[in-house]
């Protein structure tokens, strides 16, 4: 195998510097379209007419739509042709706005966020695959790491800016939409509408690709295998005891975390001047978006504190997440609320290295990708469930109440990564 050469874009050659900067550019728009929406998706289906527990039904179809089309859509690209691939996940999310805007019935509301759905499981890693395939072509055993990091950076710059954009157009153009018969936040859906055409256009132009022949076979092969996945996955689960504890408290984790970070805009707007409350919601969004990713970038430093003993890691910061959700429930003014806001997600952030570390740990290579697959399914489907549980009580008390409820499902996932704790240091010493 080839040593690979150190990372320096003054010394790459022009096609290599071309394909970091036109997949940089790609990055941004792409999730620059998505992030202006994401910081007013809750409170524009409020202003729909929608209740929370509406709101958490919708965000349950997103979830379950994802986990049921991501497993058999997973090896489309390799069979087709990433390109293709990625543009139909751009005609499903036009499909997913256009639909949003054109009504405020739940149903149809329902059918865009499975259509959201659809296009995420499309675009999961599609391009990615493309852009360092390209460069180990562009750039024969050149460190591609730091050109994927380039390509992230850019990613996250475009979700936030888009956070920001899409809080601002509502106060900015709001009065406008209302006066021709629309929701204050139909503007952001507009604006997200446009650019994800652009994204299509510039996807169609920029991204190169060769045409691969059609194998129309593919999909089909790829829902026939869904079953087979699913259950070679559970049985390597369930013969690595620690890989079963560690899915079960991932589970939990998101039937807590991920009802807050659907419907903390509905909670917080009240907290803020009517003026530009939507302009602060979509600054703490971007703002979310940074702290997860500071956080991820202090979790090594945390797991040497501990040892890097990653299933302790991960028990502690489950801990620090619960008391910190429930301070978020109970904060009653914007100031505090925000700054807990921040602490919240950053100590999400340091969540994520040490739970892939343990499953990583747990597999070998010809595991790795099955077991990917189950994760993910049971990540969604907990997210799903904790979406509906939590959506029903906060419509039936208070969203605080539901918050605080949720914080006892991060209290039983300590409980279980505490377990595995003891289950890693028997197989350690077996």
């Amino acid at each position: 195998m080839a040593t690979e050469i150190e990372f320096s874009f003054a010394a790459l050659t022009s096609s290599a510097r071309r394909h970091i900067r036109v997949f940089q550019i790609h990055q941004f728009l792409d999730r620059f379209a998505m992030g202006l929406t994401v910081a007013v998706v809750a409170l524009a289906l409020t202003d729909r007419g929608m209740d929370l527990f509406q709101i958490s039904l919708l965000f349950g179809v997103y979830s379950l739509t994802t986990m049921a089309m991501e497993l058999p859509f997973g090896g489309l690209a390799d069979s087709i042709g990433r390109k293709p691939v990625f543009l139909t996940a751009v005609v499903a999310s036009l499909i997913s706005l256009a639909l949003f805007l054109s009504t405020s019935d739940f149903y149809v509301l329902a059918l865009s966020f499975a259509f959201i759905g659809f296009g995420r499981a499309l675009r999961s890693g599609t391009l990615d695959a493309w852009f360092v395939e390209t460069f180990k072509v562009a750039a024969p055993n050149v460190d591609v790491q730091p050109a994927l990091a380039k390509a992230q950076w850019a990613n996250a710059v475009g979700l936030a800016t888009g956070a920001v954009l899409g809080g601002l157009l509502p106060d900015m153009l709001g009065s406008a939409a209302e006066r021709l018969g629309f929701s204050i936040y139909d503007v952001s859906y507009a604006a997200s509408f446009g650019v994800m055409l652009g994204v299509f256009v510039f996807t169609m132009l920029a991204i190169l690709e060769k045409p691969r022949p059609v194998n129309v076979t593919a999909l089909r092969h790829g829902f026939a295998n869904v079953p087979m996945v699913i259950k070679d996955a559970s049985l390597l689960a369930l013969r690595h005891p620690a890989l079963s504890i560690l899915l079960a408290a991932l589970a939990f984790f998101l039937m807590a975390t991920n009802p807050v970070e659907v419907i903390w805009p509905t909670h917080a707007k009240p907290m803020l001047d009517e003026g530009y409350a939507n302009t602060v919601i979509g600054v703490v969004t971007a703002t979310y978006f940074f702290s997860i990713a500071f956080g991820a970038s202090l979790s090594p430093h945390i797991s040497r504190i501990f040892k890097r003993r990653h299933a302790m890691t991960l028990a502690a910061t489950f801990a620090c997440l619960a008391g910190a959700q429930i301070a978020l429930a109970l904060q009653g003014g914007i100031i505090g609320f925000v700054t807990v806001f921040i602490l919240y997600s950053v100590i999400l952030g340091v969540s994520e290295t040490p739970a892939s570390s343990i499953l990583h740990s747990c597999v070998e290579d010809r595991q790795r990708s099955t077991m990917l697959s189950l994760r993910s399914l049971v990540q969604q489907l907990g997210a799903a469930l904790g979406l509906v549980l939590t959506g029903a009580v906060a419509e039936m008390y208070s969203t605080p109440i539901a918050w605080i409820l949720g914080a006892g499902f991060l209290l039983i996932a300590v409980m279980l990564t505490l377990v595995l704790v003891r289950r890693l240091a028997l197989e350690a010493d077996s």
